[in-house]
């Protein structure tokens, strides 16, 4: 699967504008699988979301639900990343994965109390979301959910080394100062759970916080496949070798030694 990591520059408050400058990038990197975009691309990462968090339309779906959906069409891939929803008045941090004939939502479990996340928006619920596209099996995660590898832990299903996903996307506004840890947290959850990881982060400021990047792909071994340059807003593109991930699981199959306690 080829994949295109979009590290951007948010534009504050503005999907209009972020779809625009998505879609140029886009352009300019084709022939994609999936294209990967950050937490809450659209707008910034707004943790007093009234009049900044997008509204549902007569249809039901938000301006950049509808963008990603025409986007996914269009250039005949999967596109993903988190949009800051307005629901009747109820604000969810929701990483929405779009195909040209479907999409999956996961909202955000994890809510970050430090910056004060959790006093406006609504925490998604304990079933963890994982999609299938073009035979690889996703886990959908959203920044400080990076924290937490009880709740993203890989478990074997059915019969024989079967994991139950293949890769973790891990969209994040994700701030310079603490970017050291975000470095360390990626490879480790790469390595304890055998899968790739897909992490993206922003560039550039908002109101509150300044962003370097750190966006890059993980194999399972923690070794960095691809990565974007620290601070520039720019695209990066790499391949997951399913191959080889099923070659090293086979070889090494360590899920097998995992704790059996129950994993939500």
């Amino acid at each position: 699967m080829k994949v295109t990591l979009l590290q951007r520059d948010i534009l504050w408050a503005d999907p209009k504008g972020n779809a625009a400058a998505n879609e140029k990038i886009i352009k300019e990197n084709p022939g994609s699988d999936l294209y990967l975009l950050p937490e809450m691309f659209s707008t910034g990462f707004a943790t007093t979301p009234d009049g900044i968090a997008e509204k549902a339309d007569a249809d039901g779906e938000c301006f950049t639900l509808k963008w990603m959906k025409k986007q996914a069409k269009e250039n005949a891939c999967a596109i993903c990343g988190s949009v800051a929803v307005d629901e009747n008045g109820r604000f969810y941090n929701r990483l929405y994965f779009v195909t040209p004939d479907s999409f999956r939502q996961y909202d955000k479990h994890h809510l970050f109390t430090y910056g004060g996340e959790n006093e406006r928006y609504s925490a998604g619920g304990e079933r963890r979301v994982i999609v299938e596209w073009r035979g690889v099996k996703i886990l959908l995660q959203v920044c400080y959910d990076v924290r937490f590898p009880v709740f993203v832990r890989n478990r074997l299903t059915g019969s024989g080394y079967n994991p139950e996903y293949d890769a973790i996307i891990y969209v994040a506004s994700w701030p310079a100062s603490r970017v050291a840890a975000w470095r360390k947290l990626l490879p480790a959850r790469a390595i304890e759970n055998q899968c790739y990881v897909l992490a993206v982060n922003r560039v550039g400021k908002d109101p509150a916080c300044q962003y370097i990047g750190g966006t890059m792909l993980i194999d399972a071994l923690g070794n960095t496949v691809a990565e974007a340059e620290e601070g520039a807003e720019c695209a990066v593109t790499a391949e997951l070798d399913m191959e080889a991930l099923a070659r090293f699981r086979s070889k090494f199959p360590v899920l097998k030694d995992a704790d059996r306690f129950s994993v939500l």
